[in-house]
């Protein structure tokens, strides 16, 4: 728990103090790439809480549902197929869910 708190923390440091501005043909795939990970991340989140957490599991789909979500939306360009609209909506459904259930496991528990 305490890497993680310090991932965090280098994290939000060096966003600060490096900021980095993505081209603009990039930030569909680096916006997909966001949301694929952060879905990843509450999953994780959840597992945690539900004392499911395997940490091969997260770190697979963490870099594993990133770079497939930003293949997918470089498909798509190529095709001419916006696929990262579909990418967006099964992550950002599935992140919402996530949440929900860490949120109402935090409120049951609180209790």
């Amino acid at each position: 728990m305490m890497w993680g708190i310090v991932g965090i923390l280098i994290g939000i440091i060096a966003g600060v103090f490096l900021p980095y501005k993505i081209p603009v043909a990039y930030s569909s795939y680096t916006a997909v790439a966001i949301l694929a990970a952060l879905d990843t991340v509450f999953g994780g989140l959840r597992a945690y809480l539900e004392r499911k957490f395997d940490t091969k599991v997260f770190i697979s789909g963490f870099f594993g549902n990133a770079l497939l979500a930003g293949f997918l939306a470089y498909i798509g360009d190529l095709l001419g197929v916006p696929i990262y609209l579909a990418a967006i909506f099964a992550f950002g459904t599935r992140l919402f869910n996530n949440f929900a259930t860490i949120r109402r496991y935090i409120i049951s528990k609180g209790h």
